[in-house]
């Protein structure tokens, strides 16, 4: 074995006139997550406890889009999904539409563990989680005014905004709405920069898991699900590695990008890192999106396509890295 490592997104897709202090400020949250997570697997906590330990950090701290902190849909309400998978046995569980559960990483591990099932939506996970005694709190809770402000404007330029932190009217108003390209499901969109969250381990044991939690897009409609709670698509661990998605959530459907992974490990004998160029150059088409990945050997990558990628990783021999570019 390698030895462990571990690493962590705060989603793909930049602002190149990001301010610096938010960099910065993304940078110290990254780099306490990872500190969490390199403290637990020197406790020698499993996988998979770390990958949902870390997560729920970043969905308590405000900054990136999960947890506190979400994008609020079209009626200004938070509807969040998650998703965890364990890679020894290839156990996992989801969620989608959760409305009140404060740690929604945390839910999809007791949807895993405790119910015959894989994947909860909406009410049955809400009723599922009272029935659990998960922490839950008013859908307040989770909005800011950033988020209010941000609805705000993707209303006026009635658009979808993928990173609602991302100022998209200029100052003349609504008309100046940034001016894009990109398309997502054959439709245009305004901005392309998600701030999903997600973390990926591999153990001393070489046991991989990863996990994945958002908030989804800015003035999304109700009952939207994107790639993040699909196993294979947002998620995926396997005996080989562990991979965590983040970007054109259509795009990462259709590609069931974080399994390619895993598969072209598997059936085309690539390395991490091979594996992990070849999906983001070969597996999303035209969409836009990044990944991490740990592999049972104790390797860690990083790969995107997108203008920058919130991310930092560590490994057992003393690396560590944390970047935005």
């Amino acid at each position: 074995m390698g030895g462990w490592a571990i690493a962590v997104h705060g989603g793909a897709g930049v602002d190149p006139n990001l301010p610096k202090e938010r960099q910065e400020e993304a940078k110290r949250l990254l780099t306490r997550c990872l500190d969490i997570g390199i403290s637990a697997l020197r406790s020698n906590l499993p996988a998979i406890d770390v990958v949902e330990l870390v997560v729920r950090e970043l969905e308590t701290d405000p900054l990136f889009n999960s947890g506190r902190g979400s994008a609020l849909t079209e009626n200004g309400t938070v509807e969040m999904e998650a998703s965890i998978m364990d890679g020894p046995k290839r156990r996992c569980g989801a969620v989608s539409g959760l409305t009140t559960i404060k740690n929604p990483v945390s839910l999809a591990r007791l949807v895993m563990e405790n119910s015959p099932h894989s994947y909860l939506g909406f009410s049955g996970a809400e009723e599922f989680a009272k029935k659990q005694g998960v922490e839950m709190v008013d859908n307040e809770y989770f909005i800011t005014e950033d988020n209010v402000g941000m609805l705000k404007l993707a209303k006026e330029a009635n658009s979808i905004l993928f990173d609602y932190r991302i100022p998209t009217i200029g100052t003349c108003g609504a008309g100046a709405a940034i001016d894009s390209h990109l398309q997502m499901n054959g439709l245009p969109i305004s901005v392309y920069a998600p701030e999903t969250v997600g973390c990926v381990v591999v153990d001393k044991a070489g046991r991989c898991a990863a996990a994945t939690s958002t908030g989804g897009l800015m003035n999304k409609m109700i009952g939207r699900i994107g790639d993040s709670p699909l196993i294979g698509s947002g998620t995926y661990a396997s005996e080989l590695c562990g991979v965590s998605c983040t970007g054109e959530g259509e795009a990462i459907i259709r590609s069931t990008l974080a399994r390619e992974v895993s598969a072209v490990m598997e059936y085309k004998g690539l390395n991490l890192h091979e594996a992990v160029d070849y999906v983001i150059k070969h597996r999303l088409d035209e969409g836009k999106a990044g990944l991490i990945a740990v592999s049972k050997d104790g390797e860690v990558a990083c790969g995107f396509n997108t203008t920058g990628m919130f991310r930092g990783c560590a490994t057992e021999d003393g690396f560590m890295e944390v970047g935005v570019w």
